[in-house]
């Protein structure tokens, strides 16, 4: 039997909802610590912008243990999937886990020299110092916002001009009568801009940098993206780590069909997608930033631009002149709001620099094994950290594997120095195999969903598969089969938790 920790999650979105049912269900006191009023992570209603949806499917965007309502669409609205988080929460009883208001301002190991931490804890009303046994950091990627300064920008504002990032664009009739200027890329660049369109702008412009590939929700307008990008039959067409030399003889020999393959699948959503028209086909080749930063085509985006009704500039914000923003190119484009879709800082600043230098290397990329755990980093881990597609499904999978690598039963508990190896190794693949894989910091499972589901089964201890592996080939990962396959693993019980006496 394993001992009882006091366990502190940091964190109360998706992932960090995850690792409070994962680890409160073996057993373990688990507090939850948010430093919003409310819980959901990018999800909370104050983060979110209109229109916002998942680019991933309803059955892979969802928990092991529970499916996402049959009323849903299958790409749920900010709300629905907010919704269903709560009620996740609630049908767990990790709403009651949870301190709202509550940030962690530093963590120093513990002073009375047991294994754990020391959290420094901030609330509106005070500081206070608490000690857990174990540290689950379920903040992920997209916690704090990413700023950009530029010249400018103080007169900018003193004539009226706002500046925002694309979380606080919470209210469409922002837009309304106003010229919407938008600089990123990604889907939530474009999903504003359309939404900015159709709130009555009086005139939309967004600033990229480069031409990327995006995704339809529907290839050719009939198949669903996940039949063909999320199944293992189109990973397979990546070299992955860790293989042989038989298999690299493998990629090697079938290298045309894959170009060809590649190659059909850009020409259709050129063709889809009317990208010549738009003067918006990308240069790079579609296989080669197949990641997590890969987005989901807008509806409406496209033909928008086309038309006129969106402008696209390609370049990047230089400095603010009157009512004017100047780009790096020269061109100028009048502007009453700037959205900046910019992203997120990735980090972990409350962990001490000692620690934070033996978590990220120089380059930025992340010392993790299986992207949830460091073994100079102990009674710590990470969950949300595997970024992918299917974010909720990563979170689910890592959390139950970081419980009982937390307890020391995983059937293949590494030992530290074979962490260390598998990290440098995967260091390299990131660096040299694959570039592409080191977006993030090297936090991104896509395309390799399966690859690294089934490592995490194999040292949880089981390596359950569907009994058709023809139909496994061609299928999307399938939230509810993991949770088969979890069940099937060998099963350990930790400590009931020790109630506190009353005098």
């Amino acid at each position: 039997m394993v001992s009882q920790k006091q366990v502190c999650v940091i964190g109360a979105g998706v992932s960090g909802l995850a690792a409070a049912k994962a680890f409160a269900a073996r057993g373990h006191t688990v507090t939850i610590v948010e430093k919003s009023t409310n819980l959901g992570g990018v999800w909370d209603p104050s983060r979110t912008y209109p229109d916002v949806q998942t680019q991933s499917p309803k059955d892979l965007y969802r928990y092991t243990d529970k499916a996402m309502p049959d009323s849903y669409p299958e790409w749920p609205k900010g709300p629905q999937v907010h919704a269903y988080l709560k009620d996740y929460a609630s049908g767990h009883g990790l709403d009651r886990l949870i301190r709202f208001n509550t940030a962690v301002a530093a963590m120093s190991r513990r002073a009375d020299g047991k294994p754990g931490w020391t959290l420094e804890l901030t609330t509106p009303d005070q500081t206070s110092r608490e000690d857990f046994d174990f540290v689950a950091i379920c903040t992920g990627q997209f916690n704090d916002p990413q700023d950009l300064r530029l010249p400018g920008e103080d007169a900018f504002k003193a004539q009226g001009g706002q500046i925002l990032h694309s979380s606080h664009y919470g209210d469409a009739s922002l837009a309304k009568g106003r010229r919407v200027v938008v600089l990123g890329g990604s889907k939530s660049a474009t999903d504003i801009a359309v939404n900015a369109v159709n709130s009555g702008a009086r005139e939309v412009t967004i600033v990229y940098r480069e031409p990327v590939w995006r995704i339809p929700y529907f290839i050719g307008g009939l198949v669903n993206f996940k039949r063909i990008l999320y199944i293992r039959a189109q990973e397979e067409m990546f070299a992955s780590w860790g293989i042989g030399p038989m298999a690299r003889l493998a990629h090697q020999i079938a290298k045309p069909f894959v170009w060809a393959n590649w190659r059909g699948l850009e020409s259709l959503l050129k063709a889809q997608l009317k990208l010549a028209k738009c003067k918006m086909v990308p240069e790079t080749r579609i296989e080669d930033g197949v990641n997590c930063s890969v987005p989901i085509a807008t509806p409406g985006f496209y033909p928008m631009v086309a038309d006129g009704r969106i402008k696209a500039i390609r370049g990047t914000f230089d400095r603010y002149e009157g009512d004017q923003i100047v780009m790096s190119n020269g061109a100028r484009a009048g502007c009453d709001i700037a959205v900046l879709a910019i992203g997120y800082r990735l980090g972990v600043p409350f962990l001490p620099e000692e620690y934070r230098s033996k978590l990220v290397e120089p380059d930025g990329q992340y010392r993790l094994y299986r992207l949830i755990a460091n073994p100079d980093l102990p009674e710590l881990g990470f969950v949300g950290f595997n970024s992918s597609f299917c974010t909720v499904l990563c979170a689910d999978m890592a959390a139950h594997w970081l419980v009982r690598y937390a307890d020391g039963q995983l059937s293949r508990q590494p030992s530290a120095q074979a962490m260390r190896d598998n990290i440098e190794m995967m260091l390299h693949f990131k660096r040299v195999e694959r570039p592409a894989a080191g977006v993030y910091g090297g936090l991104c499972v896509a395309p390799y969903h399966f690859k690294h589901f089934d490592e995490l089964l194999a040292d949880i201890g089981t390596t359950q598969r569907r009994r058709n592996a023809l139909k496994e080939k061609f299928t999307p990962p399938d939230a509810a089969a993991y949770a088969q396959f979890l069940a099937s693993a060998p099963d350990y019980q930790a400590a009931p938790p020790v109630l506190a006496q009353t005098s």
